[in-house]
């Protein structure tokens, strides 16, 4: 599992989907979980917008990234 930090008290799903490298753009990350194809914390999530917190854990194509601060 892959850990992504970061700074502040949360980080927006789209966000981190890019920080993580799971997706090259903001496009590509709003199409991915427009279509279902990303989870958090086992939930399929729609909202890119979707706040994410230390310990929440992002599943995207086969991988899993846990963020932590």
């Amino acid at each position: 599992m892959e850990i992504i930090k970061i700074r502040d008290d949360f980080i927006k799903l789209g966000q981190a989907l890019k920080l993580a490298g799971l997706v090259e753009s903001g496009v590509d990350a709003k199409i991915e979980v427009q279509e279902g194809q990303v989870k958090l914390n086992g939930v399929v999530e729609v909202q890119r917008g979707k706040k994410v917190h230390p310990g929440d854990v992002i599943e995207y194509g086969g991988q899993q990234v846990r963020v932590e601060n």
